[in-house]
């Protein structure tokens, strides 16, 4: 009973961390504006970017990035404490249970961003928070997603884009790479979990709509 109560309550932080509402704090605290009833009304770092400018959007997006790394690095601390405590802890060894303990958590800190209590369970679309999960998970998945992320940005100019691209980078990495199961599985989930917060991207990218970076969104 103990290790299911510390479970919930290490899933609660990562949640807690993943919610942390970044792009919607910089819209209040440097313009007074409700980012969400601006641009393309989105509290992501793009639509930062747009609305309240470049510097505001760099810090959320760093930030977002850190939340992700932050929510996996607990587990993986909050794990190897818990295993401490032999009346506390299953009968399993801890390399068993810690990448499972990654995976829970990487999960709860993609659903707090795009479903952020603060916000009253709205937020934004795991893209960046995402990406920290990857570097403090698995930094040779991490830096290849970032990579192929920033070279579709800089090429198309268009975050979205970037950003699904990065996705199916992570998915093919992961895979390719030897990894833990439960690292597999969170990055497929994650991956789809991303590219399908970005339908109405897609949308607009397949109408030829879609806004490119120095653009305001339609």
């Amino acid at each position: 009973m103990i290790f299911w109560i510390a479970s919930v309550a290490g899933l609660a932080v990562a949640y807690l961390l993943g919610s942390l509402p970044t792009g919607y704090l910089a819209g209040k605290l440097i313009k007074g504006i409700d980012i969400r009833e601006h641009g393309s009304r989105s509290v992501g770092a793009t639509n930062v970017l747009r609305t309240v400018g470049k510097w505001p959007a760099l810090i959320v997006l760093l930030v977002d990035v850190l939340k992700g790394a932050a929510a996996v690095l607990f587990a993986g601390w909050f794990c190897a404490w818990l295993y401490t405590w032999p009346s506390v802890m299953p009968s399993r060894d801890l390399q068993t249970l810690l990448p499972w303990a990654v995976y829970l958590a990487g999960l709860a800190a993609l659903l707090g961003h795009t479903r952020s209590v603060w916000l009253n369970f709205a937020g934004g679309k795991s893209a960046a928070t995402g990406l920290g999960v990857l570097l403090a998970m698995s930094w040779p998945v991490g830096l290849g997603t970032a990579v192929v992320f920033g070279v579709a940005v800089a090429v198309s100019r268009i975050v979205s884009l970037g950003s699904m691209l990065g996705a199916l980078t992570a998915m093919i990495l992961v895979c390719a790479l030897v990894q833990p199961l439960p690292y597999r599985l969170l990055v497929i989930a994650g991956g789809i979990y991303v590219i399908v917060r970005h339908r109405a991207n897609i949308r607009r990218l397949l109408a030829g709509t879609e806004p490119r970076v120095g653009q305001v969104a339609s």
